[in-house]
């Protein structure tokens, strides 16, 4: 029998659950630009009241989420201060400048995390010479750093201090609920300090397709007009509404067992001879591991785990990164490690021929 196989490339690849797929067969509808859409007004008011928020809105990405926010809060010639790894600088196709005209200005921090005296040391304020600072943005779990997580009061600090200078603060929440998992606390707690927070529903919460951007009122009727813009309007979009209902509800619940799963992974890891990573900075669901020098290249490995049904991407010629989602169970997370072990022994083995 041939085994299924075994995606731990992202957790974006996870399929609409069987109570998704029902919600949406179901779902009433309308024409979502006119306002008229009853699944989506639902969840909508669902994601606000569920972050405390007066308002949100659906919008068919995270980066969709993100560049809206940005349009939303800056003005074209200032600069968004973000962690060098940040999603909005990385992976988003330059829309930060393309589309808003500001630029970034990148903070390296350690694991992705910045503190106030990291984004102090990056704001610019009004000069003859120079564009000022007209955004801060975290990102939280951070994705690139190995899906670390900002701890609540250096998340509140960074808040605080950018509002007592006027500096609006937005969350890449993609991931902000594994991060409220990882901290025990509530996304409230962790966000009710920002000014924006953009949160995908098709990640880790299991829905195909959408992401939320939650605010004030005044910031996400501004965010609906720039939705339009960048050709967000949706019509009859109750039908992937009635999925993202079905995930905020159903799945925020079930996010430690995939952390669970990816500490196992990392624990496993740790164990084959040249890998190097460190299980204790495993939080979420995200890990990143070298793979042994004088072996196989990360990409190598990766297409040798493909061969074998166990799908992983490479982030560089050494470096390789899993992500655990609810369609990866922990049988699954054992049999990756075993034809891991296979892959990189037979590795070391090519490698002590050559010695000889």
């Amino acid at each position: 029998m041939t085994q299924s196989v075994v995606d731990l490339r992202s957790d974006t690849v996870t399929r609409p659950t069987p109570a998704m797929r029902r919600a949406m067969a179901d779902a009433e509808v309308g024409d979502d630009v006119y306002r008229e859409d009853p699944t989506v007004n639902r969840l909508e008011e669902r994601a606000a009241g569920i972050f405390g928020r007066e308002a949100a809105l659906l919008v068919p990405s995270g980066t969709m989420g993100n560049q809206t926010a940005i349009k939303v809060h800056t003005r074209p010639g200032q600069e968004v201060v973000c962690e060098a790894r940040a999603h909005i600088f990385n992976y988003e196709m330059g829309m930060i400048g393309a589309f808003s005209g500001v630029i970034p200005r990148t903070v390296l921090a350690e694991d992705g995390i910045m503190n106030w005296d990291h984004v102090q040391s990056a704001i610019r304020t009004r000069s003859d010479h120079h564009s000022v600072t007209g955004l801060i943005e975290l990102e939280n779990s951070a994705n690139l750093a190995g899906g670390s997580v900002y701890p609540i009061e250096v998340s509140d600090e960074i808040c605080d201090r950018a509002h007592e200078r006027g500096l609006p603060v937005h969350l890449d929440g993609a991931r902000v609920f594994n991060a409220a998992v990882a901290l025990g606390k509530g996304v409230v707690e962790l966000t009710r300090k920002f000014d924006s927070i953009m949160f995908c529903l098709s990640k880790g919460l299991g829905a195909p397709v959408g992401s939320m951007l939650v605010g004030s009122k005044a910031f996400i009727e501004e965010a609906r007009l720039v939705r339009k813009m960048l050709g967000g309007g949706m019509r009859q979009a109750g039908i992937l509404a009635a999925a993202g209902l079905v995930a905020l509800e159903e799945t925020p619940e079930k996010l430690h067992i995939d952390h669970e799963n990816a500490k196992f992974l990392a624990e496993g890891l740790a164990e084959i001879p040249g890998v190097k990573i460190d299980p204790a900075k495993i939080k979420t669901n995200i890990l990143f591991f070298g793979v042994p020098a004088g072996g196989f290249s990360a990409s190598e490995v990766s297409k040798r785990l493909a061969a074998q049904g166990v799908l992983a991407n490479p982030t560089s010629q050494s470096s390789i990164r899993m992500v655990t989602h609810f369609d990866v169970d922990r049988a699954g997370c054992g049999r990756a490690l075993q034809v891991l072990r296979e892959i990189l022994a037979v590795t070391r083995s090519s490698a002590s021929a050559r010695t000889v």
